[in-house]
């Protein structure tokens, strides 16, 4: 009931201030009255490709920002450190807990500090354009609370790096986590999104284009301070248009635990559902490509260890799977090359998702884009527009570049059966 009352909130407050919230991305002071103190390492950094911005606040049970950092540096090579910078950003106000806080982070990641990979501020934010009203719930707080720590945080980051990942003080990562962050974005620089979800946490393990975080800053501070910030996540990434999530499987990102009985209320995480195997529906396969060593396309549909070999594909070339009836899939995963050894993998490629289908030729009419190939394979779940059409009766892996090798596409995945299927369509 309280993200339906925010939601239309939001949604009825959104048209008015939608022409405030367009003047404002043409000022340079967003926030006119923030103080920042640099607590652990260097104020100057040279910019980096990505910085992992980490907002932590005092929370009613112990901490968890100790053990997310630790998560974060031993998920992180040396090599994948180079890239990135580490920035925390500690908004309370009570200087025993910031004094033993920082005396914490320095003890423990010292070696990172010195090294200019950790940096540690603490922010305050005194007047801003935000309207503010009493927090008269302990969601209110929370919400209060993270908006501002939020806005603080990507504030600070706007200069430092070309992307921007988000992370709460309560996240655990997977191994290797920057290897799919960095795989990805170059798969995606093409096309047009706002933010990339690598994670089912509703802030945490998003990917934000630094170049917009302070419009979005802009676009917190136009709300009540009470407001879900995961909600005006949503309504933003909607104002410059990209309409349903792009959710990257699987979660390199997981929530470590809760702190109290109300982030079970307040923040509502959606837990990574175990969809089991795939079970592609029936349908007929068709593509254009050149067949190599006399292998049959339909044999790139086949949940078994068949595969199907292209000869040289050429731009525009495709892939087409025709389902017999419409379905409604949630999740679609593509395999392409060798799994030992990387070879002849299908670099340039699209996965797309058509409807209305056509009699003559077997084909759909209109398809709707789910994401590149990434290092010729992808895995991602589906989400459709609000009154879109969720039946789909058409799957198209398009090569968007010539290729001058063969390439093994090994399967097309698709998963249609969920429990609750309401939960993955974006409302």
């Amino acid at each position: 009931m309280i993200q339906q009352i925010a939601q239309e909130e939001i949604s009825s407050k959104i048209k008015n201030h939608l022409k405030y919230f367009t003047e404002m991305q043409e000022s340079s002071h967003v926030l006119q009255h923030v103080t920042y103190t640099v607590l652990a390492g260097a104020s100057y950094q040279p910019k980096r490709m990505l910085t992992v911005g980490i907002f932590s606040v005092p929370h009613s049970h112990r901490t968890h920002l100790l053990d997310t950092m630790t998560s974060l540096f031993q998920a992180s090579s040396e090599q994948d450190l180079e890239y990135m910078l580490v920035l925390v950003l500690l908004s309370d106000t009570d200087p025993t807990w910031l004094n033993q806080t920082v005396a914490n982070i320095s003890g423990l990641f010292m070696p990172h500090i010195d090294s200019g990979r950790l940096l540690v501020v603490h922010g305050r934010l005194g007047g801003s354009r935000a309207k503010s009203r009493n927090d008269t719930s302990p969601c209110g707080k929370l919400y209060s609370r993270q908006k501002t720590s939020l806005a603080l945080l990507m504030n600070f980051a706007l200069n430092l790096s070309e992307y921007f990942l988000l992370l709460g003080d309560n996240v655990k990562t997977a191994p290797k986590f920057l290897a799919n962050v960095f795989w990805a974005l170059p798969a995606w620089k093409q096309l047009p999104w706002v933010s990339l979800d690598f994670s089912s946490m509703p802030l945490s393990g998003k990917v934000f284009h630094t170049e917009d975080l302070s419009r979005f800053v802009s676009f917190l501070l136009l709300f009540p301070k009470d407001i879900p910030t995961h909600l005006l996540l949503s309504e933003f990434r909607l104002l410059l248009s990209q309409n349903v999530p792009i959710r990257l499987s699987p979660s390199v990102f997981y929530r470590m635990d809760r702190d109290s009985e109300f982030e079970d209320t307040c923040f509502p995480a959606k837990r990574d559902k175990d969809l089991g195997r795939p079970d592609n529906p029936a349908g007929t396969v068709f593509t254009d490509m050149i067949s190599f060593w006399n292998t049959n396309p339909q044999f790139a549909y086949f949940l078994n260890d068949d595969y199907f070999w292209a000869l040289d594909p050429l731009e525009g070339n495709y892939l087409l799977v025709v389902l017999d009836k419409p379905q409604k899939v949630i999740k679609v995963a593509v395999e392409t090359g060798s799994t030992k050894n990387r070879l002849n993998l299908l670099k340039h490629g699209q996965l797309l998702l058509g409807y209305s289908p056509m009699e003559y030729p077997q084909r759909c009419a209109h398809y709707n884009l789910v994401g590149p190939l990434v290092r010729g394979q992808l895995e991602q779940m589906v989400f459709y527009e609000e009154d879109a059409v969720m039946e789909i009766s058409c799957i198209k892996l398009l090569v968007t570049s010539s290729h001058d090798y063969p390439v093994r596409i090994m399967q097309i995945k698709v998963w249609t059966k969920v429990e609750d299927e309401e939960s993955w369509r974006l409302l």
